[in-house]
Order: structure tokens, then C-alpha cells, then sequence
């Protein structure tokens, strides 16, 4: 049977034994031991889909683990031929796997991204020459092209000003992390980072945020999501057969 593969820890961090994963009924949850490492893993369902059940399913086992600790997560969705290809892999990529939850031992992920708002147009406006011409013209020829150039003008106009909120947030948040890392992006948003920071500080974190966003909802809407397992600094390599 193929094997669903949730994450790589060190081969002393236990998995809970009511831990249930991916499938309908829920899936047992085990560990496949190589050396100093081991694969926290289960069956693949059939016809594996990213249902809401099953997503839920895959982080709760994350976070369980995470919680016993270091662990290297792996998105959801990652199916391997069988245990020997799991195996084989730990035994191979050993160092770079041990220096992976040696990096993220006693850490945790919090992500951050921020978007526009609509709030503030007026003082928008005021603050920037370009708009106040498109906003005259609209008025004295109104007209699509100039109602175009306008929305255009006032889009990007809110852009820059979320953008320059999200750096704000960022650099309270990466003064307490130990390491950060841009994420993909994500439509509507003008920042999507990830921070790895230490357990001890999550607080201070998430109070710094609290401050920074309170001051400054009037220019971006900002969400700090987390503790999340550490997706973003794991640097997991997939096993043969994925």
C-alpha cells in the first residue's frame, strides 16, 4: 500500500497514540524509524482529495508532533510508493535532515500578510498630486478612459500605502525572529512572509502585531497567522517515489 507522508522528526519524538490522519474513517498515525530519524506517516486513502476533513486532518497531525517536537512538515497531499522509498530516503539525506530539525527545534512559524483597505480615500487622495489631477479631469471631462486611469491610479495608490504598513509590521516581527522568508504570491495581497521564531517569543510576537496593526488598520488589513509548524523553513527534500 502506498504511504501518505506527514513529516520527518527525530526518531525519540513520539506520535500520540490517538493520533488519527487522512482517510475516511481517519487514518492511524505511525512512525517508520531510520537510525537518529523518523517518518511520520500512514496509509493513503483511495482517491485522496484535498477535502476540508482531510486538510484539517493533516495539520492536526502536525501539530500534535510538533508539539513533542522538532519536526519537518510536509504539505499536504504527499504520497509514497512504500515504506522502503520513505526509509531509504531518511538514510540517505540523514545530515541534511538532521541539520533541517536541528534549525527548527524549538521554533515555530507565524505568517504574516496584509492587503488594502478602502478606508482613508480623501486623505489618499490629498496626499498624492497624481490623484488629485485624474480626480479634477474625472470632474471636468468626466468620461471611461479618465474613470479608468482613475480606479488604475487609486488601486495602486492603495497598494503602496499597505505595502509601506506590511514593512512596518515586518520589521517589528523580524527583530524577534530568527529567520524570515517571503512567501508566494497571494491575490490581493502586497505582503506574504513567514517568520521562524522561537517558542519563548510567540508572545511578544503577537503583541508587537497587535500594536503595529491596531495604528495602522486605517492603511492595510493585516493577519499574523500562527503557531503553524515550520512549512517554510524545512527544507524538506521529497523521498523517491513521491
Amino acid at each position: 500500500m502506498s504511504i501518505y507522508l506527514y513529516g520527518v522528526t527525530r526518531a525519540e519524538v513520539p506520535v500520540p497514540r490517538d493520533a488519527r490522519g487522512v482517510g475516511d474513517p481517519p487514518g492511524r498515525v505511525r512512525r517508520l524509524v531510520a537510525g537518529d530519524l523518523a517518518a511520520v506517516v500512514g496509509d493513503a486513502p483511495d482517491g485522496l482529495r484535498a477535502r476540508r476533513r482531510y486538510v484539517q486532518a493533516h495539520q492536526s497531525v502536525l501539530l500534535a508532533v510538533a508539539a513533542a517536537g522538532p519536526l519537518l512538515p510536509t504539505r499536504f497531499g504527499v504520497v509514497v510508493a512504500d515504506e522502503a522509498a520513505v526509509t531509504a530516503r531518511l538514510h540517505a539525506d540523514a545530515a541534511g535532515y538532521t541539520a533541517a530539525l536541528d534549525r527548527v527545534a524549538g521554533r515555530c512559524e507565524l505568517n504574516l500578510k496584509a492587503s488594502p483597505v478602502e478606508a482613508g480615500l480623501a486623505d489618499l487622495v490629498r496626499s498624492d498630486p497624481r490623484l488629485q489631477r485624474l480626480q479634477q479631469e474625472s470632474r471636468r471631462r468626466p468620461g471611461y478612459d479618465v474613470s479608468i486611469r482613475l480606479g488604475e491610479a487609486v488601486m495602486a495608490g492603495l497598494r503602496r500605502r499597505a505595502a509601506g504598513a506590511a514593512q512596518q509590521v515586518a520589521a517589528a516581527l523580524t527583530a524577534l525572529a530568527d529567520e524570515v522568508t517571503p512567501g508566494p504570491d497571494v491575490p490581493g495581497c502586497v505582503l506574504n512572509a513567514s517568520f521562524l521564531v522561537a517558542a519563548d517569543r510567540v508572545a511578544a510576537c503577537r503583541a508587537a502585531f497587535d500594536s503595529a496593526a491596531e495604528k495602522l488598520a486605517d492603511r492595510a488589513e493585516l493577519r499574523l497567522t500562527g503557531p503553524l509548524p515550520c512549512y517554510s523553513f524545512s527544507g524538506l527534500p521529497a523521498p523517491a517515489g513521491a
